[in-house]
Parts: C-alpha cells; sequence; structure tokens
C-alpha cells in the first residue's frame, strides 16, 4: 500500500464520522486548571466540581475548587488503576476504570469507598439520567446499567446519518440528551438516549491555544452541567483551563 493510499485509509477508519452543520460556541468565563490532570470525568453538583483522573499511578478522585482550579479533597486510585469517567449518584460518586473491569462507589461527602462492583467491559465515560447509568467504552455503543446492582439494563448504537459514531468517551446528561466527547476530536454530540442517534455537534475548535498543549494526548475530554445555574463546562486532559462556555446555534 503507498503511503498516499495508507494516509487516506488511516483517516477513514480512525476519525468518527461527522455530519451536518454544527453548533458554535462562546466562552463566559475561564478558570484555572491542573495541567497534570489527565481528565477523564468531570461533573458539577450542588455547587462542587468534581473530576477523574487518569494513568496508571496518576488516577484520582477529586473535587476541585472551581474559581482556582485548587484541589480541595483527594482520594489516589491504588496504581493498578486507569481511573475513567464519573458521575453522582444520591449521595455517592460512582467511578469506573478503563481495563480493570472494576468500578467504584464512594460517599460524596467524605470520598470514603463504600463498595467495588464488577463490569464486563472496558470504561470510558460515564452519566446518569435519574434511571440508569450511561457508561460508554470506546466504541459506538451506549451500555445502560442499573445503578443499584450494575447489571445491564439495554443497550444502543449511536449513529450519526445512519453510520456508527466511534471512540465516544466522557459523557453528561444535559436536557435529556447525552453530550459525548469523541476522542481526538474538538466536538461534542449531542445524542438521543432513546435512539443513539446524533441530533446535533458542537465544534470547540479554538477554545484553547495550542500553545498551551503540551503534547498530542492534550485532548478535550470533560463536560460538566450546573442544573441549579445553567452552566455548561468544558476542559480536556493536561488542559491548564478549564472553561464555561455557551452553545450558540448554527444559522442553517
Amino acid at each position: 500500500m503507498t503511503q498516499r493510499w495508507l494516509l487516506i485509509f488511516c483517516l477513514w477508519f480512525f476519525l468518527p464520522v461527522f455530519g451536518g452543520a454544527s453548533d458554535g460556541y462562546r466562552v463566559v468565563n475561564n478558570y484555572p486548571h491542573d495541567p497534570n490532570a489527565f481528565t477523564q470525568g468531570l461533573i458539577f453538583e450542588d455547587g462542587h466540581l468534581y473530576e477523574s483522573t487518569g494513568l496508571y499511578g496518576h488516577s484520582s478522585l477529586r473535587e476541585v475548587e472551581l474559581q482556582t482550579g485548587r484541589v480541595i479533597r483527594e482520594y489516589d486510585l491504588p496504581s493498578e488503576y486507569f481511573g475513567e469517567g464519573l458521575t453522582n449518584w444520591g449521595s455517592t460518586l460512582v467511578q469506573i476504570t478503563w481495563k480493570s473491569h472494576t468500578g467504584f462507589v464512594y460517599d460524596r461527602r467524605t470520598f470514603r469507598q463504600i463498595r467495588s462492583f464488577h463490569d464486563a467491559g472496558e470504561g470510558w465515560g460515564l452519566t446518569q439520567d435519574g434511571h440508569n447509568l450511561i457508561l460508554s467504552d470506546g466504541t459506538a455503543t451506549l451500555r445502560f446499567l442499573d445503578p443499584e446492582n450494575f447489571q445491564q439494563v439495554k443497550s444502543l448504537i449511536v449513529t450519526d446519518h445512519g453510520k456508527p459514531v466511534q471512540k465516544i468517551n466522557e459523557l453528561e446528561y444535559i436536557h435529556g440528551e447525552v453530550y459525548a466527547n469523541i476522542w481526538f476530536s474538538n466536538r461534542i454530540a449531542r445524542i438521543s438516549p432513546a435512539t443513539g442517534r446524533v441530533l446535533g455537534w458542537i465544534d470547540l475548535s479554538g477554545v484553547i491555544p495550542v500553545v498551551e498543549l503540551r503534547s498530542d494526548d492534550c485532548v478535550l475530554n470533560g463536560i460538566a452541567w450546573d442544573t441549579k445555574n445553567a452552566r455548561l463546562f468544558i476542559t480536556g486532559k493536561l488542559w491548564p483551563e478549564l472553561f464555561e462556555i455557551r452553545v450558540v446555534p448554527s444559522i442553517h
């Protein structure tokens, strides 16, 4: 295979399929973010910002002060675990891991680990819709788990114009839709949790200056929604900033 055709094949195979126009954004505020935090999960609940970080030997669960980026509370995972998605459930926080088939439940106030659970697939992103946990595994599939026993309730394939959308990563449930980072993309997919169909895209290209990104690993990954104040936050792996943004609808 020639280099040209190899490049074309790689672009076709590895990049997610996107279709249609994308909404834009406006930065409302920006806040400091730990540039050493390999962000894998992000939530904002009852005025508190919580973050799950990854990498073996560096994975953690954190409570972070929004205005300063200061870590208020931290629980470090054992070195054999690679932290991934994070969500809240009642008075607890639920965190999944990458390839260990293990998740953890913590008391939200103290970070005391209450229990662990087994899951058959890889863990990437995690959110919840008030009924089930919703988990991504890096493919085009979303899996819905019972939050009490962590058994799978259902699954669905995410598609855009009929084509599966691969590499679904960090998740957030907002206004009846699943917002999803797509790994190595600057776009967020808005997904119907009933059908799996992509309802629209948000293009976040240029939200952070390229000079602030230290490596190819510094990709967009982290969506949090402040329900009380209707604020949308985004950040990325190893980003020195966290942004509050407002979505600007595209003009068709």
